[in-house]
């Protein structure tokens, strides 16, 4: 039987790749609005692989900052600090009421929607949202591989950290975009083909809300993980 201790972030990274790709901020109805400027299905499906790649950087972005500050900065206090960035990221977010950034004219190629993407998810956060997966995820297996190392010089030190970490650092940020990838395409074709971009209206919900909520969420419960022992050792 699978091990859910060591599953339950994997997990954790497709559910939070299928959230960031019901949020049509992250993409999806950019697209849709692409293929109802051209009138075609194929302007819709098109959009979807650079929003998806522009979303994955901005992750990747995040990924490769925890990684290297999991070599350095052991693992509870890595989780406190990213509790403490996504709360305060999230009061900021309140502060300027959800601004959003600004994106003038319909007229874009593929390298500027990778960019619009890229720009979107870093502003809202998303990948601060997964911090307490991704150091979840990488445990303190770096740091015993540094451990192991450690006798056998700087350079073998630097090989053996960083071949423990990249390999599940791109799944993580494969597994995360596939899942996004997968929702946001099956929201933009639905909205596109079946039932229209008034029902956003209609089955109004405040996103901006919801996302705010998940970041302080995501945000206690990081911080609490990395507190919590030390309060309860002392």
């Amino acid at each position: 039987m699978p091990d859910m201790h060591v599953l339950w972030p994997w997990l954790s990274l497709a559910a939070l790749g299928a959230f960031h790709g019901l949020n049509p901020g992250m993409g999806w109805l950019f697209a849709v609005a692409l293929g109802l400027q051209e009138r075609r299905l194929g302007a819709v499906t098109a959009a979807l692989g650079p929003i998806a790649l522009g979303h994955a950087l901005a992750i990747g972005m995040v990924v490769a900052a925890v990684g290297a500050l999991g070599v350095v900065i052991p693992q509870r206090a890595l989780l406190a600090l990213g509790g403490a960035l996504l709360l305060g990221f999230a009061a900021y977010k309140v502060v300027t009421r959800f601004r959003h950034p600004r994106w003038v004219g319909m007229r874009v190629g593929p390298r500027e929607l990778v960019f619009w993407s890229f720009l979107m998810a870093s502003a809202h956060g998303a990948g601060l949202m997964l911090v307490p997966v991704l150091v979840a995820l990488r445990g303190e297996g770096v740091q015993s591989a540094m451990a192991r190392a450690g006798h056998a010089g700087h350079m073998e030190l630097g090989a053996t950290a960083t071949s423990d970490a990249l390999v599940p650092a791109l799944l993580a940020v494969g597994l995360h975009s596939a899942a996004m990838l997968a929702v946001a395409g099956a929201a933009a074709v639905v909205v596109y083909q079946k039932v229209g971009v008034d029902i956003l209206r209609r089955a109004w919900v405040n996103l901006d809300l919801v996302w705010v909520g998940a970041l302080a969420v995501a945000g206690d419960i990081a911080l609490g993980l990395g507190l919590w022992p030390f309060g309860a050792g002392g």
